[in-house]
């Protein structure tokens, strides 16, 4: 983010800034008021160019956006300048003679005029635009427009307006899964008719809820109370219907698991279902191995993407030799191998007799 937000600078002075310091050829006085309304127009373009260039990026990571940084930053960044960093390094140089104290009480004077400033801004209506995750795609995309814009100085460089466009277009079409699986296979969130998610919990989370709330877009907190509408939960497990009607099921005790692959589309459990459970099921060997699950619609079935997908190797999860291969893919099992129930129905029993 500080490498695009450098960026942003360079070009705007590339652009037009310089003409800014242009000394007035005017009296004492229109001099010195030009010269004030000078700075504050610098900060107010230095803040909304590093603000814009950074966007990308604080969406990607933190999915949300801040349309009022520029107010806040115009607020916050004169008092950061003339006080904080001076007091902050008066203080260093003060601390061997214990004549720093003094200092401190400065700079701390102007980090809580900071936090005012960012309540202030924060409570304002608007002040917080959440946009739900996208990949990386979009991000590269920005990326590229961001470069061509701040590095090339020919006529070409509006190009990477287009760029940039299509990288917020593609961002805000990207697809959103139906089902999120905790890697401890706890918590499940499954999406309801509504288009918001609905939580089965077997202990409580409130960390993960927000996290999966923020990369949905969802302004809902952690403790709302229709994070469980439509969940229904007994001592055996929960279960909660998707948008289309079916059931998923979160099975919590072994004798549990034949009800709930009979009547569930799909099962999450600790224990591995029996090889005729006619639902799509993931337990705990899958999310050991694989780590926390989104599955997207496909079909009647589900696309499956893992944090920990097989043959990732990254330096903080390394790849585990001889780990188990999963299929990307879950699909109903065929009609034909679903148990089917032989007892005569009571109609059937009082013609007979």
């Amino acid at each position: 983010m500080s490498f695009a937000a450098t960026l942003g600078l360079v070009a705007l002075v590339q652009i037009g800034m310089p003409n800014l310091f242009a000394s007035p050829d005017h009296s004492a006085t229109a001099r010195i008021a030009l010269w004030g309304g000078r700075e504050i127009v610098m900060l107010l373009l230095a803040s909304l160019i590093a603000g814009l260039a950074t966007t990308p990026y604080a969406a990607f990571h933190f999915h949300r956006v801040t349309p009022f940084g520029v107010l806040a930053n115009l607020a916050a960044m004169p008092v950061v300048s003339a006080l904080v960093m001076p007091a902050g390094l008066l203080g260093l140089l003060a601390a061997p003679f214990g004549l720093d104290s003094v200092f401190w009480w400065l700079m701390g004077v102007g980090i809580d005029w900071m936090v005012l400033v960012s309540r202030w801004v924060a409570a304002l209506p608007g002040a917080i635009g959440r946009i739900a995750a996208f990949g990386i795609g979009p991000l590269i995309a920005a990326s590229i427009a961001i470069i061509l814009m701040g590095l090339l100085r020919t006529p070409l460089r509006w190009s990477g307006g287009i760029v940039l466009a299509a990288s917020i277009a593609w961002a805000l079409m990207a697809r959103q899964p139906e089902i999120l699986i905790a890697g401890d296979g706890h918590s499940v969130a499954v999406r309801g008719r509504d288009g918001q998610l609905h939580f089965i919990q077997a202990g409580k989370n409130a960390f993960l809820v927000k996290e999966w709330l923020a990369a949905d877009g969802d302004a809902r907190s952690a403790g709302d109370a229709s994070l469980g509408d439509g969940v229904s939960c007994d001592e055996a497990g929960c279960v909660t219907p998707l948008a289309d009607g079916r059931f998923i099921a979160l099975s919590l005790r072994a004798d549990a698991l034949a009800e709930d692959c009979s009547r569930a589309t799909l099962v999450v459990t600790a224990k591995p279902p029996a090889p005729d459970c006619p639902a799509m099921a993931i337990d705990r060997t899958r999310l050991q191995s694989q780590g926390a699950l989104a599955l997207s619609r496909n079909g009647d079935g589900f696309a499956v993407r893992a944090v920990r997908p097989r043959g990732a190797n990254r330096p903080w999860s390394p790849a585990i030799a001889g780990d188990a291969e999963f299929e990307t893919t879950l699909a109903p099992r065929p009609a034909a191998s679903r148990k089917q129930d032989a007892t005569p129905s009571e109609a059937d029993l009082q013609a007979e007799d």
